[in-house]
């Protein structure tokens, strides 16, 4: 009888950690959900990459989509709920400098003449991420929402508060997607491609 009951308690760990293993992935020790839900609709784990700059990794930056797609182009076109989950890695990133790393990386994307149409939506974002401190093991999701075209900012689970505009919601998630991506592997890496 007891070893009836080992292997049942055997069986069962074994069949918990399975299912428990499809509902997230691990990498580089962050562990992310394959899906997040949002208003009611899943968005699917795209594809997963890390950030590094001067060989430290400093976040682990994931992708999420209503429908998949290698298609950098379309998903930054599509209207429809999509998310970018940023996971901090490294003590050595402040709220400052995400939000002054975000900034460049639009400025990459676009050219930072059209920025100037952008103005009051990129205060919004830095305000949104400078509430409180950045710290390693923080997790931002950047969640578009296409009801109310704008992209809502959550902080560990908690939201922060949004900003409006699909074509704001372009040029952030253009930030990796664009022609000119902040980080070409990175993109590659989101895409699903490597």
């Amino acid at each position: 009888m007891k070893n009836l009951l080992l292997l049942f308690l055997f069986v069962l760990s074994v069949q918990v950690s399975h299912v428990s293993a499809q509902k997230q992935i691990e990498v580089e020790g962050v562990v992310l959900p394959r899906t997040i839900e949002f208003k009611q609709r899943q968005l699917m784990l795209n594809g997963v990459g890390i950030r590094s700059k001067m060989w430290v990794d400093v976040y682990v930056q994931a992708l999420y989509l209503s429908e998949l797609s290698q298609d950098a182009e379309r998903i930054i076109e599509s209207n429809s709920e999509m998310a970018i989950r940023l996971q901090i890695t490294s003590s050595m990133v402040t709220s400052d400098k995400l939000s002054k790393s975000l900034n460049k990386g639009l400025v990459k994307s676009i050219g930072d003449g059209n920025l100037a149409n952008f103005k009051s939506q990129i205060a919004m974002l830095e305000s949104l991420l400078n509430k409180e401190k950045t710290v390693k093991d923080d997790a931002f999701n950047l969640i578009y929402n296409s009801a109310d075209e704008s992209l809502w900012v959550f902080k560990n689970d908690r939201y922060e508060g949004k900003i409006p505009g699909f074509e704001f919601k372009k040029l952030f998630f253009g930030i990796w997607l664009s022609n000119k991506p902040v980080d070409e592997k990175l993109k590659n890496d989101l895409l699903g491609k490597s």
